[in-house]
């Protein structure tokens, strides 16, 4: 091949190029344009590469020089048009373009569950009263969740049809049946007598007492476990906070003072405290107590001063401190300040309710 007739081949090659380069509707057409002129192994320009080979030894520098430019040409042409489509200019753009004088756009952002924003705003107010934070298990034992709690072994709420015992798998002949595949009838599932999952969160009170002498002062929040039917006011899982006070010279009024703080703070305003008599097996005297809000007496939960028995349990002298204990369902706390009727409704994950909140 003759210099001149490679030269012009060249230079068709580069106006064809270009030419469709820049007729290139949008961003697929683009590519598509420099696979057949820029692609590695089947390219326009990988051919003409190829016929540097049919030149003249004497005019290969030259061809050399001209396939260089020509190349240089084909890229820079491509470089342009890949310009003009991030631009939005000539080629259609894969999106729009970007302008950085508008404003962003908003993303949509989760937020905590409301019983997650009433336990932080409990902490928070407890915290201010001289409370600490204090956590213990799910999973008790009967000690802990009854016994040191003066609760006895006769006392009904220790039935297993109001507990949540964790049960063992029956075994037949040796073999457990729980996953086994056997065709079989197990033995019925017995509860295991140590083990349940907490019914109050009175358990931690008694850990911290064990581990600490007095002043104590410390508030629990957690899931607790009843075996309740739920309705618009109960649920098998709920949550409780508890506070507890042991001192010196502690009495009602200390406990009376403390729930009166704690309800104006969160429910804001004037807030009355009354207390009607009652009985707990932990306390003595026991007390229920309503909060007046809204002009309405409103049932909120459990207290009074801890019993002696209790204060015996954990190794305290009930002649030298006394204390107080109270507790207080945060579910049903959150429902009251936000006028849901039915406590269901922060279960079932719905998230035109959830997002009230």
């Amino acid at each position: 091949m003759s210099l001149d007739a490679f030269i012009a081949d060249l230079d068709a090659l580069v106006a064809d190029a270009t030419s469709k380069f820049a007729a290139a509707a949008d961003a697929a057409a683009l590519e598509a344009a420099r696979v057949e002129f820029l692609g590695a192994k089947s390219g326009k320009l990988k051919d003409a590469q190829k016929g540097l080979g049919a030149v003249g030894k004497d005019d290969k520098p030259a061809a050399g020089k001209k396939f260089n430019e020509v190349k240089q040409a084909i890229e820079a042409a491509f470089a342009a048009a890949q310009d003009r489509s991030t631009s939005g200019e000539g080629v259609a753009a894969t999106g729009p373009a970007f302008d950085p004088s508008q404003p962003g756009t908003r993303h949509r952002l989760g937020h905590l569950h409301p019983l997650t924003q009433t336990i932080e705003e409990l902490k928070d107010i407890m915290g201010r009263l001289g409370f600490t934070v204090a956590h213990g298990p799910e999973i008790e034992d009967e000690r802990h969740n009854f016994e040191a709690l003066n609760i006895p072994k006769a006392h009904p709420a220790r039935d297993p049809l109001e507990n949540f015992y964790l049960a063992v798998a029956g075994k037949v002949h040796g073999a457990s049946v729980q996953g086994s595949g056997l065709n079989a009838n197990p033995e019925p599932r017995t509860p295991n007598p140590e083990l349940l999952l907490r019914s109050q969160t009175s358990t931690v009170q008694i850990r911290v007492m064990e581990a600490q002498q007095p002043p104590v002062r410390i508030i629990s929040l957690g899931r607790v476990y009843r075996p309740d039917d739920a309705d618009a006011t109960h649920y098998p899982m709920f949550h409780q906070i508890e506070g507890l006070l042991i001192d010196k010279h502690v009495t009602m009024a200390d406990l009376k003072s403390t729930l009166r703080l704690f309800a104006g703070s969160y429910f804001g305003g004037e807030v009355h405290i009354r207390f009607r008599p009652s009985f707990f097996p932990f306390t003595e005297p026991s007390v229920e107590v309503d909060m007046q809000w809204n002009d309405r007496w409103i049932e909120m939960g459990g207290a009074g001063m801890v019993d002696p028995n209790v204060l015996r349990a954990v190794g305290y002298d009930p002649e030298q401190v006394s204390g107080f204990a109270f507790g207080l369902g945060v579910e049903r706390v959150c429902a009251r300040r936000h006028q849901v009727t039915d406590i269901r409704e922060f279960y079932r994950n719905d998230v035109r309710f959830l997002e009230q909140f």
